[in-house]
């Protein structure tokens, strides 16, 4: 019973506790390769927020070893991801005014504060909201970022510095100063970038960041490039982290709050999709709720470490997959790679060029550059083209973190319009009898005196009015006025709502003065026990709830045929 509960509360330790033998070569050359990866990328992220360069290494470690227990997908691999970055960056860089201590504490709070989101989201099985941000507005924020992270490291790549930091006072900055760039800080990012493009065009299953950074870092250390001018990453320190106590007021948390709700919104929004991606690909299903945890208890890991926050790292994750990694085994092998490059090649990696750091970034962001999968929504989706196109405008005008409240505004308004305003359809047969939309040139016929409506929306409060808005208007503008009125209560009467039962009589009441009896096709026991509660008084004549569309086409049909038969028998007399 305990190792039940266990394996729970602990996904992952389930698969470990079973693991086969044959997988561990498989999860060996997967594991290294994503050390390979993470490496560059880690250090680089962590120069992105203006902060100590090993700290990156920090935020891989510990986060590594817990979701290889906690997650339920077998190939996601936890880590530092550029909108993450981002997002840490642009919400504690103005309250730490220069001072990089202070920066790292920020960004560890903040880490701390979007782990809690993220478990207390998980109690509440909040799992479902991965979907509350809409793939067009998520590519938008995405792309936003890419954009923003390539002219961030601009300066870097050209050896300058005292640039704006708003996006496009940078650039024009940019353009006025590009002159003024240190040649062979320019020289080393030229060398850095073509590396990369070399492996990556000659061996693309090659780790290119890694060995560009490798070049580039022994180049630095063989020809001491300090001395020209070229800045490296330093010394960095000596043992594990060790941070001092916070030295700013605490009433300065109160202004990480709403940014790391925010971060916790993108990150699992982003984490929900690699995982489902990846889990679809290899035959298997990932528990939103558990995922949910499994990312909050990653980012209180990383800020125990002293690191950052993490979420799904893409590239990461593709390489596990591509090199045939089989469990979470990835993630622990991964892990302890990191960790003996952190104790033991510390001083190798001081020497690594911040230009060489800023072309990897960019490098990468440029992976994150979807505009030709936003530009595809223009003919396939117009209103999904606009929404990602007006996150993504917002992102780079507004800044990242007021870029996040645009996005979780915009999925906000696009939810609550389809509930709003949502579709409807009035229904009809086919030939065989069957009940389909009605569009012009279908073949679908609605039937003789009847007319059948579908409202896709739950009805609650705040839009049953314009249901029964819309109810009328169908049935005053028909062309041969229908007898019977059919909804279909599946989709809309989804739970007992008093606004909504009390605009349903007076519905019953207006289509009765117009001679028209109402039909409620769907949810019979729920929706007579409904109608019960709230003590709508009707007859037969006034409302009729029936179990499906089809059992209220042969109900009417009986009911039209026997009047027609009392019809006839009374002309006979």
């Amino acid at each position: 019973m305990m190792w039940e509960r266990l394996h729970r509360w602990m996904p992952g330790l389930k698969s470990l506790c079973h693991y086969r033998k044959e997988y561990f070569s498989y999860d060996m050359r997967a594991g290294l390769s994503v050390a390979a990866v993470a490496l560059p990328v880690a250090i680089a992220y962590a120069e992105l927020m203006g902060i100590s360069a090993i700290i990156g290494l920090y935020s891989c470690i510990l986060p590594m070893f817990v979701y290889a227990f906690f997650g339920t997908s077998r190939q996601l691999v936890v880590g530092p991801d550029a909108a993450t970055c981002a997002v840490i960056a642009a919400a504690v860089a103005p309250l730490a005014l220069g001072n990089e201590q202070v920066r790292w504490q920020l960004a560890i709070i903040m880490t701390l504060m979007t782990g809690f989101w993220c478990i207390l989201a998980s109690h509440f099985r909040l799992g479902a909201f991965a979907d509350f941000l809409s793939r067009p507005i998520l590519k938008g924020f995405i792309n936003g970022v890419a954009i923003t992270i390539i002219a961030d490291q601009l300066s870097k790549v050209f050896g300058l510095s005292g640039l704006p930091t708003e996006f496009i006072e940078r650039l024009i900055a940019l353009v006025h100063r590009i002159l003024e760039s240190h040649l062979p800080t320019v020289g080393m990012s030229i060398t850095t970038m073509l590396v990369l493009l070399c492996v990556n065009f000659i061996r693309p299953n090659w780790p290119a960041p890694l060995i560009a950074m490798i070049i580039s870092t022994y180049l630095s250390w063989q020809f001491e490039l300090k001395q020209y001018g070229i800045d490296i990453v330093g010394n960095m320190g000596n043992g594990l982290p060790i941070i001092p106590m916070p030295k700013f007021e605490l009433g300065i948390m109160r202004d990480l709050v709403i940014p790391s709700i925010n971060l916790a919104v993108i990150s699992f929004v982003s984490f929900m999709m690699t995982a489902r991606s990846f889990a679809s690909k290899n035959g298997y299903q990932v528990d939103a709720d558990l995922e949910l945890r499994a990312l909050g208890i990653a980012n209180i890991a990383s800020s125990f470490s002293q690191g950052f926050a993490v979420s799904a790292a893409g590239s990461r994750t593709a390489v596990n997959d591509a090199i045939g990694g089989k469990t979470q085994m990835v993630s622990i092998i991964a892990a302890v790679a990191i960790l003996f490059v952190l104790l033991f090649m510390r001083e190798a990696l001081a020497y690594i060029p911040l230009s060489s750091l800023g072309v990897v970034l960019i490098f990468s962001a440029w992976s994150l550059l979807g505009l030709k999968n936003i530009w595809s929504y223009r003919k396939r989706n117009r209103y999904a083209f606009v929404l990602s196109i007006f996150t993504l405008v917002a992102v780079l005008l507004v800044g990242v973190i007021d870029g996040i409240g645009f996005a979780v505004l915009l999925g906000l308004l696009q939810f609550l319009r389809i509930i709003f305003r949502p579709s409807e359809q009035l229904l009809g047969v086919n030939n065989q009898g069957m009940v389909h939309s009605i569009h012009q040139d279908n073949g679908i016929k609605p039937v003789d005196g009847i007319m059948m409506y579908r409202f896709n929306s739950p009805l609650t409060y705040f839009n049953v009015g314009y249901f029964k808005k819309r109810v009328l208007q169908h049935v005053d503008n028909a062309l041969n006025r229908p007898t019977w009125l059919v909804v279909d209560a599946t989709v809309s009467f989804t739970y007992d709502d008093v606004s909504v039962f009390a605009a349903l009589d007076e519905l019953i009441t207006e289509l009765k003065d117009k001679g028209v009896t109402l039909v409620l096709a769907g949810r019979r026991t729920e929706l007579n026990l409904w109608i019960k509660q709230n003590k709508l008084s009707r007859s037969d004549d006034d409302l009729i709830v029936v179990p499906d569309l089809y059992f209220a086409i042969r109900l009417i049909q009986s009911k039209q045929r026997l009047e027609e038969k009392l019809v006839e028998e009374k002309s006979a007399e």
